[in-house]
């Protein structure tokens, strides 16, 4: 029999004390609640919240019973994600304890589950911030939401199985290509096996492209042995790359006799990445400017407990509608599905191990590099996947640790460079990039430092800007206008000169989302207001200029970023009125009159792709009524886009819509609901921040602050799917407009 699968999600008890009445073994259930994983340890608000509350121990509870077919194979719980500590128990008796809660571990059942009777897995979490497990320790900004809150899968494989496989393309650039698969392979059997290992190329159609021979394989009993396949003359093959990401499958089967006993899939891309010294990031032979965002895994009420269609969402932000070429994994590995949907889209990824400046004991620093090797070892198949951040965000020089974490990176995988992100200049480089987060730009002239300046060495070495901006001039949706557009424009600033700068591989902004943080950062309620989208993921203006930095070919971008209000401003106007877009040039009107043409101000910002407009001295509003804005951008002379602005100022719709048109019912699976208040032509209000009412009827409940009162003109709450199929319906009111109503199917699993 081959190896099952089997999600192992629902059907949980969860209790949010540690009662000493408790036990792993008997305990009354009257005091837990049925829920399903993903599973925060408590809802909380989306700000101004204690972050104490989620830093308890609590007890998750599951009853099961195993299918007779699985006698004699090994059984394993592999949990995604526990945060922070868990001890897991099987009818009463430990099977796993693990630290750290971004990274996976698996607990092996095989000797306490039973047969033909009831089984109770039970998990205690402590979700309290330790000092003996990163990131904690010493201050940190971000927060470690609580509860199992990533997948957990019931895992059946043969005592002779596939432990890990790596898969690694190589020589991608010659038109013969080659691939070694290194197969992990585990035999807990009583006595020594014998089998074959063979290796299927698949591409996405499900076809097979290439084949290996047999490789006969010898395992002692209670050992691990590493079998490595090579594959060449792989032609033709589809490389992976930012617009074209060709993934093929690399299928893996244990034989023994003529009976396949284990098979494992996982998927790659054969492309080559590499930071050189002179510059330029090189991804297949191109040089690329890197362009991206630095990434939190917050989400609203939920905290990190998103489930995969949210996380695959972020990704998809990220890429199509931010126009972002590369993600950093601030500060910690993050979700399997973000990753596996960044490679189906082409978005490249910097992941770092968890920690924020402080280094801890020695412990501590095992803890840590356990973390290093289970992100490798779990990452190391994703072509995204272009750089391993080994050091502790921003932390000091510490040569012996990070010498070994950058020798444990390069042993697990060979393939990829190592980078370590600092604030420090002059700092010891161990790594192969130099990854620098560079606050220089507060508004003045200076935007970035020179790289040797900072490196300090004689020669050129590669080099990553991986923050700038962010706690420089925190940013609210709901800020008066000036703030909005000079966020946007010190973005705009920064990766302007990064991009003219020939030393430098490209620049990772701070950061993309707002995110919930301690009380010692951010705005004293919870929130770090650094991104260029709020938490809920609306943009804001800086938002507008990455987005305005997609080809044109693969859409026309135009972004008013204004309120189009006389008295918004500082002594009053408009101007200058401040426009994103990737066209030729705009045509801009005011009520029915045009006020000119205008071009991109390539003369101050000549080197990103697409330079803004900047709209003044032609009378904007001079002597003409003052009248609502349209402005028109046109490509290869026609009119391809355009962005109305009422000038009133007046609500006139209240509008509602889900992310998604359907769910599954699982009991987790949620979608993102969302409302606006806006003007006629679609447009938020920004100081609109009246109460939206929300109700729901059918199979799902609602997640988050209702009533919710509007901020930057905008809110949303999040739909959780029940575990019964149907039609959840979500309505939405709000003073003097018409309500709304949107439908959710939530189908069957």
């Amino acid at each position: 029999m081959q190896r099952t699968m089997m999600p192992f999600n629902v059907d949980w008890l969860f209790c949010s004390s540690d009662d000493p009445s408790f036990s792993a073994a008997e305990c009354s259930e009257s005091s837990f609640k049925p829920v399903s994983l993903p599973h925060s340890n408590v809802e909380l608000p989306y700000h101004s919240f204690d972050n104490r509350e989620y830093q308890f121990v609590a007890w998750y509870r599951k009853h099961f019973t195993l299918p007779p077919e699985l006698r004699g194979q090994r059984l394993f719980l592999d949990f995604d994600g526990v945060m922070m500590a868990a001890e897991v128990y099987v009818n009463g008796r430990k099977v796993a304890s693990h630290k750290g809660g971004y990274v996976p571990f698996s607990a092996d059942i095989t000797e306490k589950a039973i047969y033909g009777a009831d089984n109770v897995v039970a998990v205690q979490v402590d979700s309290r911030e330790r000092p003996d497990i990163p990131p904690c320790g010493g201050v940190v900004d971000y927060l470690t939401f609580g509860g199992i809150y990533r997948e957990v899968r019931l895992r059946a494989v043969n005592p002779f199985f596939i432990q890990d496989v790596y898969a690694r393309p190589r020589d991608v650039l010659h038109e013969a290509k080659r691939l070694k698969v290194s197969v992990t392979l585990a035999n807990l059997s009583a006595l020594g096996q014998q089998g074959s290992v063979t290796v299927d190329l698949v591409d996405s159609q499900g076809q097979v492209v290439a084949q290996s021979t047999p490789l006969d394989v010898a395992v002692a009993a209670g050992a691990v042995t590493g079998a490595d396949v090579r594959m060449g003359n792989l032609a033709p093959i589809a490389l992976w790359d930012l617009d074209a990401p060709n993934l093929y499958t690399v299928r893996v089967t244990l034989w023994q006799g003529q009976s396949p006993t284990d098979t494992h899939c996982t998927r790659v891309g054969f492309r080559e990445a590499v930071f050189t010294p002179e510059g330029p990031f090189m991804l297949n032979g191109q040089a690329i400017t890197l362009r991206g965002l630095d990434r939190h895994q917050t989400y609203p009420y939920v905290g990190g407990a998103m489930p995969a269609r949210g996380q695959r969402r972020d990704a998809e932000i990220l890429k199509g509608e931010l126009g972002l070429n590369i993600v950093r994994t601030s500060h910690y590995p993050q979700s399997p599905h973000f990753l596996d949907r960044c490679d189906e889209i082409g978005l490249l990824v910097l992941e770092e191990i968890p920690g924020w400046q402080h280094i801890g004991d020695a412990d501590w620093k095992e803890v840590s590099y356990n973390d290093l090797r289970q992100m490798i070892i779990r990452d190391r198949n994703h072509p995204s996947i272009v750089l391993w951040g080994v050091r502790i965000n921003e932390s000091a020089d510490d040569h012996d640790f990070y010498s070994e974490t950058n020798r444990l990176a390069h042993a697990l995988d060979p393939s990829r460079q190592t980078g370590g992100i600092r604030n420090l200049v002059h700092s010891e480089l161990l790594e192969d990039v130099y990854t620098y987060n560079d606050f220089t730009h507060s508004g003045g002239q200076a935007t970035i430092r020179d790289p040797q300046e900072i490196t300090g060495l004689a020669a050129s070495v590669p080099y990553l800007i991986t923050e700038f901006n962010g706690h420089m001039y925190p940013t609210k949706s709901n800020d008066q206008e000036e703030r909005m557009v000079e966020h946007a424009l010190r973005h705009l600033r920064v990766q302007n000169a990064i991009a003219g700068h020939e030393q430098i591989a490209g620049g990772i902004g701070w950061c993309a989302f707002d995110y919930n943080t301690h009380d010692t950062f951010g705005s004293g309620d919870r929130i770090c207001y650094h991104g260029v989208s709020d938490i809920f993921r609306f943009p804001k203006f800086a938002a507008y200029l990455y987005e305005s930095q997609i080809d044109p070919a693969v859409r026309p971008v135009l972004r008013i970023a204004s309120r189009w209000k006389l008295g918004d401003r500082s002594g009053g106007g408009v101007e200058p009125l401040l426009i994103f877009s990737n066209c030729d040039y705009i045509q801009l009107y005011v009520g029915e009159h045009s006020v000119g043409t205008f071009v991109p101000d390539r003369k101050n910002y000549p080197h990103i792709p697409h330079a803004p407009f900047i709209c003044t001295g032609r009378g904007l509003i001079g002597g003409k009524a003052w009248g609502d804005l349209r402005a028109v951008g046109l490509l290869g002379g026609k009119a391809v886009i355009e962005q109305r602005m009422a000038a009133d100022g007046i609500p006139q719709e209240l509008m509602l819509w889900a992310d998604d048109s359907e769910l599954i019912a699982d009991g987790a699976d949620l979608t993102r609901v969302a409302f606006a208040v806006t003007d006629r032509y679609g447009n938020p209000l920004p100081y609109v921040s009246i109460p939206v009412s929300l109700r729901v009827s059918g199979a799902g409940t609602l997640v988050g602050e209702n009533p919710f009162c509007l901020i930057g003109g905008v809110g949303a709450l999040y739909l959780r799917a029940g575990r019964e199929p149907g039609v959840a319906r979500v309505s939405a009111e709000a003073p003097r407009l018409p309500g709304q109503t949107v439908e959710i199917q939530i189908k069957g699993g």
